[in-house]
């Protein structure tokens, strides 16, 4: 493939016929800067136009096309009257109506007693049919320019559909003919269009509509492909050689000898995992799966006492300080009498105890920090950071973990830990450039929790069930879709349901919800940690992370307007402790269908990736916003649920050319994707 071919489609739309600056302007709104990006807004939908309708037979309110002849042209001399083109043929006659078009350019495309063909919606006025302001009006020589199915794009104000479609097929007729990057034989093998036919057929014969055409599947195959071999250049980076780190295992087997609990098959092979990464010559990168309650935390700071052991320093951090201090409280108490030196810096640490952290650091007398963010400030020095371990790690960004690595250097492993459960398509785009380890199974003596449903109308009835709990010094979460209550959905608030809560209990609810100050939600929080209050109000907020072992009921409002996967996160804040844990699910009357299959399906399992895995079917791709990283859509093409077979396909594939992926032809992928970017984006070397 030649440079000056591939130049092409890189090129700006200014350089195209008919692509000026004004319309320029108006194609960035759509984002449509680039030739190729015209390339890939594919028609939506189709005009038919190809039926010539005769005069006597038209549909008011429809788009159709006729074959008439002018006959005479009527331009009033009165302001604002419109200019009237007389036209007929032996079936009836027809009013061409235009507002404010120049005399001179009608006189040239609708000339008297010449043979036109015309498109565009019919309507009746005064009786007479007319076509105001048609779409198209061509000599017969052009009959089947319009005459035909004709692609349908989304446009934004400025641009109609005639000079769009002149501009996209201009790029599309004049596609170089570039060397596929796929050979032959695996395009036949997967009916596969090759690559210039591929976009051809998707603009030209309405194979765009069809996610499950040939031509559709093969765009799909591409984009995938280019997310994999992305993130695979990422990992090439990402794993790059270190120093060992040596140690025998002894003070963690230590700790794991006085854990009050015994370590599930699941942990045991994930620390295993995790500690042939800190052995091994290759930076670790790697994400710790495990669903809510399923002992992550533990699994990483045993392996922190194997890095500590081989000399170097670790860091531990989360999205909130009362998440990362309850990690330290649980830290100290392992770690007891071990010679372990760990500290807790949060933003909120006074000055002076922060300097004195900040000198122990950077001299190594500090084995191991916990904290927030504050973890990223420049001012922060490590003398020898060995271990970067991130909870909760979708609440960071790419940017912002990778920052951390970089303060250890290329000696620095790096392990994510996620308590939500991720289907495995989406698992396979987002963290494809990183080995996965999971937990399955939930910890020895962890009860299944209870999950009933009941209608809103009998809510009554949970009053004294409730009251019930908080004698036996149980705590409840109420959670509520909406802060504040809506005129327009008729979901329950959580201001609302607050105030009847209360004055049924008093001074024993709290409330939190997204909109409150950072502080002011903590401060609710570790009343609700200390028993100071028996129920806590909330929306989703309390969804993932925090650990309270004393709440053991959670019921849920309107619990039909949740995701699977959320009402189980949400689910598992209950019965972390040795008590059994009940979740309750409100529901109004009227069900979907769907909404009866996941109340369903969650009251009969409790196992957090098979959820996801149901969730991602009843729901959809594009309605799983928590997948999509920072609300970053990862695919525009590819759909995990309906081309899952692509995706197994790609990532077989990519696999395979896992050696060449610096290849010039697939770099061309990456920049016709927007990858390349990502890729500088995303090293950390």
């Amino acid at each position: 493939m030649s440079s000056l071919k591939k130049d092409y489609f890189f090129q700006n739309v200014r350089k195209l016929n008919g692509v000026g600056t004004q319309l320029s302007k108006y194609l960035k709104k759509k984002k449509i800067e680039k030739i190729k990006d015209i390339l890939l807004n594919l028609p939506y939908s189709e005009t038919d136009r190809s039926k010539i309708s005769d005069l006597n037979s038209l549909e008011i309110g429809k788009i159709q096309t006729i074959k008439v002849k002018v006959k005479k042209i009527n331009f009033p001399r009165i302001r604002n009257l419109p200019n009237k083109i007389l036209c007929e043929n032996e079936s009836g006659k027809i009013e061409i109506v235009y507002f404010n078009s120049r005399e001179g350019y009608l006189r040239k495309i609708f000339p008297i007693n010449e043979w036109v063909v015309i498109s565009g919606k019919v309507n009746f006025f005064n009786k007479n049919y007319q076509i105001t302001n048609p779409d198209y009006v061509t000599s017969l020589d052009k009959e089947e320019y319009v005459a035909k199915n004709i692609p349908k794009y989304n446009l934004t104000k400025g641009i109609n559909e005639k000079k769009y479609r002149s501009i996209s097929e201009q790029v599309v007729k004049n596609i170089p003919i570039i060397d596929d990057w796929l050979d032959s034989k695996f395009l036949k093998m997967n009916n596969f269009l090759n690559w210039n036919d591929t976009f051809k057929s998707l603009h030209f014969s309405g194979e765009a509509r069809d996610i499950n055409s040939n031509s559709y599947r093969r765009l799909v195959f591409d984009e995938i492909c280019a997310n994999f071999i992305t993130l695979s250049k990422n990992r090439a980076r990402v794993k790059s050689n270190k120093l060992e780190k040596l140690f025998n295992g002894l003070l963690s087997k230590k700790v794991e000898n006085f854990l009050p609990f015994k370590l599930t098959g699941g942990q045991i092979n994930a620390l295993k995992e995790i500690n042939e990464d800190l052995r091994s010559n290759k930076r670790m990168f790697r994400i710790l799966q495990g669903d809510v309650g399923s002992g992550k935390t533990i699994i990483s700071l045993l392996s922190i006492a194997n890095v500590i052991e081989s000399g170097y320093q670790c860091a531990l951090m989360g999205p909130t300080e009362i998440l990362t201090s309850q990690h330290f409280n649980f830290a100290q108490k392992i770690f007891d009498k071990k010679k372990i030196k760990i500290e807790f810096l949060s933003s909120k640490t006074e000055t002076t105890k922060r300097n004195k952290i900040l000198k122990e650091l950077k001299d190594g007398k500090i084995d191991l920090l916990i904290g927030t963010h504050s973890l990223f400030q420049k001012k922060i020095k490590f003398k020898k950071l060995g271990y970067v371990v991130i909870d909760e790690q979708h609440k960071f960004g790419v940017k912002q973990r990778l920052e951390l690595a970089k303060k250890g250097g290329k000696n620095c492993d790096l392990l994510l830990m996620s308590a939500t459960p991720i289907p495995r398509t989406m698992m396979m785009s987002l963290y494809g450039d990183m080995d996965v380890s999971k937990i399955m199974e939930k910890p020895f003596g962890r009860k299944k929790i209870i999950t009933l449903s009941k209608p809103e109308k009998k809510i009554d009835e949970l009053w004294n069930f409730i009251r019930k709990y908080i004698s036996n010094k149980n705590q409840i979460f109420w959670v509520c879709p909406l802060i504040e209550d809506s005129k327009i959905l008729d979901y329950t608030s959580a201001k609302k349901k607050y105030e009847i809560i209360n004055n049924k209990f008093p001074n024993k609810v709290g409330l939190i919800h997204g909109a409150l100050e950072k502080n002011d939600k903590e401060k609710v929080l570790k009343k609700f940690l200390s028993k100071e209050i028996s129920i806590l109000v909330s929306t989703t907020v309390i969804e993932v992370g925090i650990d309270f072992p004393n709440a053991n009921l959670i019921v849920i409002e309107n619990a039909n307007k949740f995701g699977l996967a959320q009402l189980h996160q949400l689910r598992g804040r209950v019965g972390r402790g040795n008590q059994q844990g009940t979740c309750i699910l409100l529901f109004k009357d009227g069900l979907s269908k769907n909404a009866i299959k996941r109340i369903r399906i969650l009251k009969e399992s409790d196992d957090g990736f098979f959820i996801a895995e149901e969730d991602l079917k009843l729901r959809g791709f594009g309605d799983l916003i928590g997948y999509q990283q920072s609300g970053i859509k990862i695919f525009k093409f590819a759909d995990p649920v309906i081309h899952d077979d692509i995706f197994k396909l790609a990532e077989d594939f990519v696999s395979e050319i896992e050696n060449e992926i610096n290849n010039e032809k697939y770099s061309f992928l990456l920049k016709l994707f927007d990858k390349s970017e990502i890729i500088k984006f995303s090293d950390f070397e």
